[in-house]
């Protein structure tokens, strides 16, 4: 696979992209005054059917990237077909599919594109579908086709099953979030769902981050693509800082600084589903109320959530990293890592939650002794620096080589067995590909 970097003149105007008239109305009504750079080098290559690697900044507008020429090649055919006079075809069609990691941002990446086919009167039908609602709903929408479908895979796989879509005519593939859509957690699922495809199809990858392992997987995908890398921590408006902890004080000094700011919102990451749960308890004993979301909420629970806080309903959200990618919150002045992600690139995700769409933001990890290596290895692989500080009250132990040491030794000990249950574990079954997949940490 060759991967075409040309550069290319920007257009400074939605209009000089190419876009056909119920687009750029719409986007005016929405008050987007000029394409962010990803659209500007993007959207031309896009219409023009060319297969695309893009990487930008969270917040810089990725969606309306392969959000508007989708919408606009369907609308174009669609005309085609009345013009010559043939009728629209019947069944359980998708003609551009867009296969999303999470629930929440299936729901988004959908609302998104039917906010920006309003003057399409109707005739792009799109529909979001993803696990812990109810398949049957799901199925009925589906009846007669969809012109394009936001989805997750493992709902996907089952309405194929069960016969409620196919994907034998789909012309767009998107990954949006492609770094983890390429990972191992989705390998069989994405590899299922490629077989039933045509071979012959526009692929689009999207993402904040793409590891170079990430990048040599495309080959096997994509013919000839366009790569656009945009990411730029010179013009970024987020503010990135690390305050240094003693060990045992982190939620002491997350409260502290949650009053002292008086921030409108906050967004609060940790590593685990019940780590959320002990958090927020740990917080009300210290007078903030907190909300939280993970994996193990139902559906309509997490949908609760994540709405009151967009709304601005809910002031403080503990979440897992299911909340860190793609979901944009609109204005969130702060996101804080209690504890760091264990991938590099997921930290770019979720400090990108804050500082989006060109508003100033602030990104906040606590670190203690233990997180000191770690710490310096987010920074090598995202190649940043940034200064350690201390909260002024809760100054830090000083840190040296010893104790880091000594943390690194306690973490490479090997766990112990847990006692047999007299049952063999059972061989996961992998697809043919798996061994390329390897590497990659099974999303939540």
């Amino acid at each position: 696979m060759s991967i075409d970097t040309t550069k290319v003149t920007t257009p400074a105007t939605f209009t000089e992209l190419g876009l056909i008239t119920p687009l750029l109305a719409r986007l005016a009504e929405l008050e987007y005054q000029q394409p962010t750079p990803i659209q500007a080098q993007a959207i031309p290559s896009v219409l023009a059917g060319r297969d695309l690697i893009a990487g930008a900044n969270t917040g810089s507008g990725k969606t309306a990237t392969f959000a508007l020429p989708m919408l606009q090649h369907l609308s174009q055919q669609r005309r085609a077909g009345k013009s010559s006079g043939s009728k629209s075809s019947k069944g359980n069609f998708v003609t551009g599919l867009i296969l999303v990691p999470t629930r929440e941002l299936a729901k988004q990446v959908a609302d998104s594109i039917k906010s920006y086919a309003v003057h399409f009167n109707g005739e792009i039908k799109t529909l979001a579908i993803f696990g812990g609602v109810s398949v049957n709903t799901q199925m009925l929408a589906l009846r007669g086709g969809t012109d394009i479908l936001v989805a997750t895979p493992g709902r996907l796989l089952d309405l194929i099953s069960s016969n409620a879509i196919k994907l034998d005519r789909v012309n767009t593939l998107v990954l949006d979030e492609a770094d983890r859509m390429l990972s191992l957690g989705f390998t069989e699922e994405l590899s299922a769902l490629l077989a039933l495809m045509p071979k012959k199809k526009q692929i689009l990858l999207f993402s904040a981050t793409f590891p170079e392992q990430v990048k040599a997987l495309t080959e096997e995908l994509l013919n000839n693509p366009i790569e656009i890398q945009l990411q730029s921590s010179d013009a970024s408006t987020l503010v990135q800082r690390v305050f240094t902890v003693n060990k045992g004080e982190k939620t002491a000094v997350l409260a502290h600084l949650i009053k002292k700011n008086q921030w409108r919102q906050a967004l609060i990451f940790v590593n685990a589903k019940h780590h959320c749960e002990h958090l927020a308890e740990k917080l009300a004993k210290r007078g903030i109320t907190a909300a939280v979301f993970h994996g193990d909420k139902g559906q309509s629970e997490r949908s609760r959530v994540l709405d009151g806080f967009k709304a601005g309903e809910i002031e403080v959200l503990i979440a897992t990293d299911i909340a860190a990618r793609g979901l944009d919150i609109e204005k969130l002045p702060v996101v804080i890592n209690f504890n760091l992600p264990r991938s590099p690139s997921d930290y770019m995700h979720r400090i990108g939650r804050s500082g989006r769409a060109g508003e100033v933001g602030l990104a906040i990890s606590l670190i203690d002794y233990e997180d000191y290596h770690h710490f310096k290895v987010i920074e090598k692989k995202n190649k940043i620096w940034l200064e350690r500080e201390q909260v002024e009250g809760f100054e830090a132990d000083e840190i040296s080589d010893d104790s880091i040491l000594a943390a690194l030794l306690a973490e490479s000990k090997p766990m112990a067995k847990p006692e047999g249950t007299g049952k063999k574990k059972r061989k996961k079954k992998t697809s043919a590909n798996a061994d390329i997949w390897s590497g990659y940490s099974k999303p939540e």
